[in-house]
This record gives C-alpha cells, sequence and structure tokens, in this order.
C-alpha cells in the first residue's frame, strides 16, 4: 500500500518540476530572467545515458540469471497425507513446483490430493 503512496506522490513531484521548467522557459524566452548554465555539460549526457543503460542491462541479465539458476537448484521435498501420516520424499528442480503438482528430478509428474501438504526444503 505505502508503494501506491510513493508512485502517487512522484508522479505529482514530477508534474510539478515539469510546470516549473515550462515557467522558467517561458520568462527566460519573454527575457525576464537570465537563462543559466546546465547542470551537466551537453558533452556529457550521451555517455551518462549510455552508462545508465549498461548499468540497467547487466542488473536485469544478472536477475535473471540469478533466477534461472535457483530454478535449476535440486531441492527435497515431502508429501504428507493428513489422514494417514505417511510422508512420501521427492527431490525436485525448485521452478517445477506449480501448485498443487511438481515434476521430480527424475521426469515423473507428481499431482497432490486434498488430503496431502506439500513441505518443501526440509531435512531428509
Amino acid at each position: 500500500m505505502i508503494w501506491k503512496f510513493l508512485l502517487t506522490a512522484a508522479v505529482v513531484f514530477g508534474a510539478y518540476l515539469v510546470f516549473r521548467a515550462r515557467m522558467r522557459r517561458s520568462r527566460e524566452a519573454a527575457g525576464l530572467v537570465v537563462p543559466r548554465a546546465p547542470l551537466i555539460p551537453p558533452a556529457l549526457i550521451r555517455p551518462l545515458a549510455y552508462a545508465l543503460l549498461g548499468v540497467m542491462l547487466i542488473g536485469s541479465l544478472s536477475l535473471l540469471v540469478r533466477d534461472w539458476d535457483r530454478d535449476r537448484e535440486i531441492i527435497p521435498v515431502q508429501v504428507v497425507n493428513a489422514t494417514t501420516g505417511e510422508v512420501t520424499r521427492y527431490e525436485v528442480r525448485r521452478g517445477s513446483v506449480d501448485g498443487r503438482r511438481f515434476v521430480t528430478a527424475d521426469g515423473r509428474e507428481i499431482r497432490i490430493a486434498d488430503v496431502e501438504r506439500l513441505v518443501m526444503g526440509t531435512d531428509r
């Protein structure tokens, strides 16, 4: 919920900055205010933009690789029958667990009944 408020505040702040810049430009065009030097020299804007783009691409790529590697991790899974207490153990790739079904490391597809419970990542 807090993220919605922060996003709204960021949009309002951005709109304020845009209106302020437009008013300043109109005053400069009318000759009421002396134009000021830019904060970032124009020769540095393009290299900074490329650097920012590179950082974003490297960050996105690292997150994709990390998630892909995490999904390939083999974890122990227990299926517990709630009525009998019987425990069945499997080894599963983390990314293959999908709701009430999963595919084991050796390729078997397991679907869990309503009376069973799935416990992931427990010791054997």
